[in-house]
């Protein structure tokens, strides 16, 4: 291979990441200015259309400067990453609990996993021979198609 093929295969690689990276920033950003936007649409509403700087920044950064406080008016970058995985858990906790939770009172129990392996399993089974068959599993990339029933994946299942 010539080297100035090479070198036009390598650039072509180095933009096809950085391009990546620059799609999934502007996800992020585009995501991040979103959640800014509610959260100043709903301080407006509660304020009859305008708020001060104290409201602004009650309704920018309240959860973050709580937990400066809590952590004596310092947050180190383990602190907050603590706070966010905490965060990031607790809604995975929250949509696993929706999914499952058969009577709505918010817990689980046993009979409630168990429904709810009952009602995939049924799924799964699709000539009701009360066995699941290698043909009746999804094939890769199918699950999602399965899924549609409930509205959305299951990665605790």
């Amino acid at each position: 291979m010539r080297k100035t093929t090479g070198l036009a295969l390598a650039f072509i690689a180095l933009a096809g990441a950085v391009g990546t990276t620059a799609y999934a920033e502007n996800n992020a950003s585009a995501r991040m200015r979103e959640g800014t936007m509610m959260r100043l649409d709903k301080a407006m509403k509660d304020s009859n259309g305008t708020i001060s700087f104290d409201q602004f920044s009650d309704a920018m950064n309240a959860r973050l400067k709580k937990l400066v406080a809590d952590n004596g008016g310092k947050l180190t970058v383990a602190q907050l990453a603590d706070a966010l995985e905490k965060a990031r858990f607790e809604e995975m906790a929250k949509r696993i609990v929706a999914r499952y939770d058969s009577k709505g009172d918010g817990t689980l129990t046993t009979d409630d996993i168990t429904g709810r392996e009952k009602k995939v399993f049924a799924m799964l089974d699709r000539n009701n021979d009360g066995k699941i068959e290698r043909n009746e599993i999804p094939k890769k990339g199918r699950m999602d198609r399965h899924h549609q029933w409930d509205g959305g994946d299951d990665s605790m299942e």
